[in-house]
């Protein structure tokens, strides 16, 4: 499954936000970086049909709007940066409702079955019967990572994945999409601020800034100390870690 755009753009009234915008996103974990403001949260909700940019969004070459609603969802699934709900649902519910599109009248073993996977898999399982009004915000979002992995979607899409988690959850939960990403053959696809972790789990690397795409490929390509400067107006340091993985430490302001 490919997710790409050719040359959107879109504006809010009349402020443009995204300008010519060409990505592809292939099986793996494709990282979208860039300063706040630089239009990422848009660029997903393009993505995900939620907006509807100029240009073309193609899923296997074909447009996105030429799939239905439902047929789009059980491709797609989305998590945007501030997702709350007031809704009176248990951990093991809200996961469950993740997979709407294929529930019928009846919920079988094989949706409970799965369910009840991934809460293991997120280390969930002891929360399942708790209200999600009763959780930590880090532990909503676990749980809301997991319902947007419980439609088994083919094109996985995370804004901001990493909100409200403490560092230890903050490896876990990356390492757990990147284990889901690579077996199950998903294309997922992320914005995410810290610069070190998309260097770490990231296949491919596109960078927006002030909306436009200045420069894609696989991390140590892309992530070097001019661009560092360029992009965030930071001083950095780019080298390798003791496990030869690419580490960026930043020196201070430009």
């Amino acid at each position: 499954m490919i997710l790409e755009t050719e040359s959107i753009n879109f504006s809010y009234n009349s402020t443009p936000v995204l300008h010519d915008v060409s990505i592809v996103l292939k099986p793996g974990i494709t990282a979208i970086i860039g300063p706040n403001a630089a239009g990422k949260s848009t660029l997903f909700r393009c993505l995900n049909r939620t907006l509807k940019p100029e240009g073309q969004v193609l899923l296997n070459g074909k447009s996105i709007k030429d799939y239905k609603p439902v047929e789009l969802a059980g491709y797609i699934s989305y998590l945007p940066q501030n997702l709350s709900t007031r809704a009176v649902l248990t951990v093991f519910e809200m996961v469950l409702m993740g997979r709407l599109n294929q529930l019928g009248w009846f919920i079988n073993r094989e949706d409970t079955r799965y369910t009840e996977q991934l809460l293991d898999e997120f280390g969930l399982s002891n929360l399942s019967s708790r209200y999600i009004s009763e959780l930590s915000g880090g532990q909503f979002q676990l749980v809301a990572i997991a319902q947007a992995l419980a439609r088994e979607p083919s094109v996985l899409l995370l804004d901001e994945p990493s909100t409200s988690l403490d560092l230890n959850h903050q490896f876990e939960i990356f390492s757990l999409i990147k284990k889901l990403t690579v077996a199950r053959g998903i294309c997922t696809a992320m914005s995410i601020h810290d610069i070190n972790m998309a260097a770490r789990i990231a296949d491919v690397i596109y960078v927006l800034e002030s909306g436009r795409i200045i420069n894609s490929g696989p991390p140590e390509s892309v992530l070097t100390e001019e661009l560092i400067a360029s992009v965030y107006n930071v001083r950095a340091c780019v080298g390798l870690d003791d496990d030869g993985r690419l580490l960026i430490t930043p020196m201070g302001i430009k």
